[in-house]
Parts: structure tokens; sequence; C-alpha cells
């Protein structure tokens, strides 16, 4: 699909330079002398690379949409994950380096939506909160009772975090997976 170099939003997949880009910002400039342009910082969704790019309203781009496929998290097979399509249950293993950091969240069973373009894997979305139980924590210091105080604490897939200090080991709380932060406590 084609678009207008002007139309360009964040979030936006572009085949640009013969390769897959994602939109993170945009800046739409109208210089007191010249044409209008699109100021664009791109991501290279396949090697991390960051370009930034002008694109004018005449210039067009083709813009790519991926499709998205639910699968379940098996296990870890030395450094490679095992997923598997929750509808053709078709097994894919994944570099745990092309997961990243999220990687650590993962538990078994746990749904993910991979986004393929061409057949190919190009992103694994965890869910954005999961539980995770507090193994280990350090007890509260007398007098630290500001609302802005925290302790570091670990858990119980091996993450460390900062959580205020009426958590206890033990607790079940939710997990931000997209920064490893604390939400709130567990029902």
């Amino acid at each position: 699909m084609k678009m207008n170099g002007n139309e360009i939003k964040p979030g936006n997949i572009i085949k640009h330079q013969d390769t897959l880009w994602v939109a993170v910002k945009c800046n739409a400039v109208k210089p007191g002398k010249g044409g209008a342009f699109n100021q664009v910082e791109l991501k290279n969704l396949l090697d991390g690379r960051k370009l930034n790019e002008r694109f004018r309203s005449a210039e067009t781009v083709e813009r790519i949409r991926l499709d998205q496929k639910t699968h379940t998290y098996l296990y870890p097979e030395g450094d490679m994950l095992v997923f598997m399509n929750a509808e053709n249950y078709e097994q894919i293993y994944l570099q745990a380096d092309f997961v990243g950091d999220q990687a650590l969240y993962l538990t078994d069973g746990m749904e993910v939506e991979v986004e393929f373009y061409e057949e190919r894997p190009i992103t694994v979305a965890l869910p954005e909160q999961v539980i995770l139980t507090v193994e280990e924590t350090e007890p509260v210091v007398k007098g630290q009772t500001s609302a802005n105080s925290f302790k570091p604490a670990t858990l119980s897939n091996g993450a460390r975090t900062n959580v205020p200090p009426f958590v206890d080991a033990g607790e079940r709380l939710v997990i931000n997976t997209n920064d490893g932060s604390y939400v709130k406590r567990a029902d």
C-alpha cells in the first residue's frame, strides 16, 4: 500500500532502502523557504539501526502490514526459545536475543503475539503485565516511610526490581514487562 511521505505517523511500518523500518518519531516541518517535509526518525526492524530521514509530500513510500499470529511459549532450548502457533500447532524457534530483555518474563504457556512479514518473524509482543512472586527483599528501615521510598527485591524469575516498603517476601506482584517495574499487589 503506497502512502505519501507527509502521511507517515509514529508506529507505521514502511519499506525504505529495501528493508523494513518503523517510524518512531515524526515532525512536520514547514520552513519559511522551500517546501514542507516530514522529518521521521526510523528504526530498522531487522537489526535495530536508527535513521533520520526527510520525506516530502510528493514522495511515496510503501506501507507494510504485518501478519499477527498468537503463539504459546513452550520452553527454552539452549539459546533458543520455542513457541507454538495456537491455530495449527506448528513450532517456531527464536533466538533469546530476538525477544530481548523481555525473555526474562516468559512463563510456560504464556500467549504472545508474533508479527510476521513474508513468513519471517519480526517482533514478539508479551502481555503488558505479569504476576510474579517476591523471593527476597530487604526489611523495612525504620523511619523510611515517605511515599516515594522503594527497596530492592528479587522476583521468582530472577529479575530485580524496586518495590514499596510494605512488600514482603512471598507476596505476588503485578510487574510491567516493558521496564520490569512494580505496578501493584496481585489479587
